[in-house]
């Protein structure tokens, strides 16, 4: 099992090789002791009642009540538990139900308000809390609405176990226990529990190894073809890695390498989702370089890189605030920021190619093609360019691609001040002359309008034109030339 990673092996008669047993990891390591003893109930409420603040932890005793009510039992489970153990905090938890958790929610919904979404095949369900109702309120001991510290909506799922009918594909469910529904996730460490249901309040449920991980800091699989069945497990396992500060396991780490290539069969979607978390953790730079040295990167699309350019321009969006004098109607998203960063460096074949293997949407796969495309013309620009030329290319973007393009060229310190006073200065410029004092001064609508008025704005801009009666001057010379040309 140690050597091959096998999680059952068949044990034969030794005389007439008829099989008469399994043995399995779970048995194998109860044997040895190695399972990580249970902390004392009482340690844990403690830990648990620490966590939650009171509205939300008043909330999870309802639950448990409903369900102790009907005879089910309910769990908080992955994540929560987790980091409950580790000492950190943590608002968001799932709720696993030994039994129909879409009949649980339905029922809590009746009895406290709110709305229920749920899917049979699943069986999974969502309570919306977005408008608790007075007696939810009055349940957890809130005041008002405006106090109440609740969360938005909660997931409730049965007990359920999943197969696989080939990589990368939605699994077959059908229910389960809670130790099946446990061994469907993707490492130990996040297969813990805590029961919450009557005399079981408290309760820790580790079948798979998790505590012990969690002490010796490593990130485990809980099958050979974990990694199969859900390629985009790579991703969280180097995210969860780093952000714990925790070591993948030798075995886990090969199977990881063997399974690099499944990542072309993981949708566009899917791994953008996966990117776009791992674009708000704090140690998303570890976690990039970390992809980089284990070629999951060029495994996504081969013109995705990490290094130490990426490094310094993105561990600046961080800590990005456009300035005020900006007046940005749209403030860049980070998320957009980073992938600016990622692509900026390529060509516009590239990044096209790039972001239609990530199933980008349209408009922001025009925002990262501007911002880069911007971003090499600057340089050369601004050393060569007039202020009304510069404003001229700034105007075919938007603001956005604009201020990306400014966070990108970090060390072109005469581009970036151009792309400043664009943002705060050159952009708001317009002539006092209107299409409608053209009209009135004889000029037949047309193409000319646009030339006139353009002109105009690109005098003042240029500084060539610096009051009101300067430009009644240029106007008519302008006017002049369109009589003459016409």
């Amino acid at each position: 099992m140690i050597r091959h990673g096998w999680g059952q092996v068949p044990v034969a008669d030794a005389e007439s090789g008829e099989i008469i047993g399994i043995v399995t990891r779970t048995d194998l390591l109860k044997s040895l002791g190695a399972l990580v003893e249970e902390p004392p109930v009482t340690n844990l409420i403690d830990r648990l009642h620490t966590a939650l603040q009171p509205e939300r932890l008043a909330l999870l005793k309802k639950i448990a009540q409903e369900a102790m009510a009907h005879n089910v039992a309910l769990y908080i489970v992955g994540g929560f538990v987790r980091d409950l153990l580790l000492g950190e905090s943590s608002v968001d938890f799932d709720l696993v139900v030994e039994g129909d958790a879409i009949g649980l929610a339905k029922r809590l919904a009746s009895k406290y308000g709110g709305r229920i979404s749920s899917h049979r095949r699943f069986g999974t369900a969502k309570w919306h809390l977005d408008h608790a109702s007075e007696r939810l309120l009055q349940a957890v001991g809130a005041s008002n609405v405006v106090e109440v510290d609740l969360p938005a909506d909660l997931d409730f799922v049965s007990a359920r176990r999943e197969f696989y009918t080939h990589p990368t594909a939605l699994p077959s469910v059908e229910r389960g226990s809670i130790k099946l529904d446990l061994h469907r996730r993707d490492f130990t460490i996040n297969t813990l529990a805590l029961r919450l249901d009557g005399r079981h309040y408290g309760q820790l449920l580790d079948h798979w190894g998790g505590g012990r991980d969690l002490r010796e800091g490593k990130i485990r699989v809980l099958h050979s073809i974990s990694f199969v069945d859900d390629p985009t497990r790579m991703l969280r396992a180097i995210r969860l890695e780093q952000r714990l500060d925790f070591e993948i396991e030798e075995r886990t780490l090969e199977l990881l390498r063997q399974a690099i290539p499944l990542l072309d069969r993981v949708s566009g979607e899917r791994l953008r989702s996966e990117l776009v978390q791992i674009f708000h953790e704090s140690r998303m730079p570890q976690i990039m370089a970390r992809l980089q040295g284990l070629h999951l990167l060029h495994a996504i699309h081969p013109t995705l890189v990490w290094d130490d350019w990426l490094e310094d321009r993105i561990s600046q969006v961080f800590v990005f605030q456009a300035p005020a004098a900006w007046r940005l109607e749209d403030l860049p998203k980070k998320d957009f920021l980073i992938y600016t960063l990622l692509f900026f460096r390529l060509s516009q074949e590239e990044i096209r190619a790039a972001g239609n293997r990530l199933h980008f949407p349209s408009g922001l796969m025009a925002l990262i093609i501007d911002a880069a495309s911007l971003g090499r013309d600057m340089p050369k620009l601004a050393n060569q360019a007039k202020a009304s030329e510069l404003t001229a290319r700034m105007d075919e973007c938007r603001q956005m691609a604009v201020a990306a393009s400014w966070l990108a060229l970090q060390g072109e310190t005469h581009a970036r001040s151009m792309i400043d006073q664009y943002l705060s200065t050159w952009r708001f410029v317009e002539p006092k002359t209107n299409g409608e004092i053209l009209r009135s001064m004889g000029l037949p609508p047309g193409p000319s309008y646009r030339r006139i008025l353009w002109e105009l704005r690109a005098a003042w801009i240029n500084g060539e034109v610096q009051s009101k009666a300067e430009e009644e001057a240029l106007l008519q010379q302008l006017i002049e030339a369109e009589s003459r040309d016409g």
